[in-house]
């Protein structure tokens, strides 16, 4: 992992050099949901990252140590990618964002559930998918 020179010692400013990009917090979103994900994988998420940009935030989130590569057991040619665990504790970050949005947005209704799951339970929501996560690694 490489030394990221820091612009102050700002937590917040730190986290955001980390993973405050609308990007990488949306690979972390994915690879929360799907637990592993190729680059072709994540390419096809709804919002339409181009290329370049996948590929310059996945080597920053690997690099800041919050995803990383796997050997993909059925194609030598792909590599799977997934949360650390510096990674898996966003969880209740990107949570937290979703009840947020779901305040002050129109959710479409395929994302609906998923709210109503962590409004449900919002521990027990981050709890599994940690559990789940964790079994992964």
């Amino acid at each position: 992992m490489k030394t990221q020179k820091k612009r102050s010692d700002c937590p917040v400013s730190f986290s955001l050099e980390a993973f405050g990009d609308k990007w990488s917090l949306l690979i972390v979103r994915d690879l929360m949901l799907k637990k592993k994900c190729t680059y072709g994988e994540l390419a096809k998420s709804d919002e339409k990252i181009a290329t370049n940009i996948l590929a310059a935030r996945l080597l920053s989130l690997e690099e800041n140590g919050i995803i990383q590569k796997m050997e993909h057991p059925d194609s030598k040619a792909k590599v799977l990618y997934q949360l650390t665990q510096k990674g898996m504790d966003l969880i209740p970050i990107i949570v937290e964002i979703n009840l947020w949005a779901e305040k002050y947005t129109n959710i479409p209704e395929e994302r609906k559930e998923l709210l109503a799951q962590m409004n449900a339970d919002k521990e027990g929501f981050i709890k599994n998918a940690l559990k789940e996560l964790e079994l992964n690694l």
